[in-house]
């Protein structure tokens, strides 16, 4: 049984991932408690599932970009819980858990998370044997002033709000962009769970003192 934690950004999600697929998943606008709910929703959750935390057999936490306080939070817990039940550790990053979810829409995926104050990390994705791969290094943007060039269509997927779907369908190649719904922008541990299986069925995992969380920004006090 594999714990899944996403605490990268303001929506924080868990789930529970067994051999026969994804087994609860809960996820919710958490801003700056991530802190106070993430431990008590996991206990729940194993709870609800008839579990006790001696059944985990793995634990998966997004790596990031994203808030430096959240990533910091959901990495020392997923860590504590590796180290006290001696399970293994993956750490996936959040781009690409966002463009697996996307699925394979034959072309370019456009990643987006949220680092706060109006700036993103993006990066472009195209998926191969099956799995989403980065075309180039991740990059930070304003929201307000991203400039997509392209001569194909393009998936944009992820954090989207309605602010910048509306200055995405404003630029010149606006028709060759595909924006998701609202609902489409949450970030599901569930997608995160799924990509640490398939990880851990190739016998692979991280290093429990080696990881740390990919920031894409200097750590400030606030978010």
């Amino acid at each position: 049984m594999l714990l899944a934690i996403d605490t990268a950004t303001r929506i924080a999600s868990v789930a529970l991932y067994a051999p026969t697929g994804l087994l609860a998943e809960a996820s919710w606008r958490s801003d700056n408690n991530h802190t106070i709910e993430m431990l008590p929703e996991i206990e729940r959750m194993i709870a609800r599932a008839g579990l006790s935390p001696s059944d985990l057999t793995a634990v998966a936490v997004c790596q990031g970009p994203g808030s430096f306080t959240g990533l910091r939070i959901g990495m020392a817990i997923a860590k504590g819980l590796a180290l006290a039940l001696e399970i293994p550790i993956l750490a996936i990053p959040a781009l690409k858990v966002v463009a697996y979810a996307a699925g394979n829409p034959g072309t370019r995926i456009w990643s987006v998370v949220e680092l706060g104050r109006g700036r993103l990390c993006v990066a472009p994705y195209r998926y191969i044997d099956g799995l989403p791969q980065p075309e180039q290094a991740l990059m930070r943007v304003s929201a307000g002033d991203w400039q997509i060039e392209t001569d194909e269509p393009v998936l944009i997927a992820g954090e989207v709000n309605a602010d910048l779907a509306d200055h995405l369908l404003a630029l010149p190649n606006a028709d060759l962009l595909a924006i998701p719904s609202l609902a489409a922008s949450v970030r599901r541990a569930g997608y995160l769970a799924e990509l640490a299986w398939y990880r851990l069925e190739e016998g692979e995992f991280d290093d429990l003192d080696a990881i740390a969380p990919i920031y894409a920004q200097q750590p400030t006090s606030g978010r």
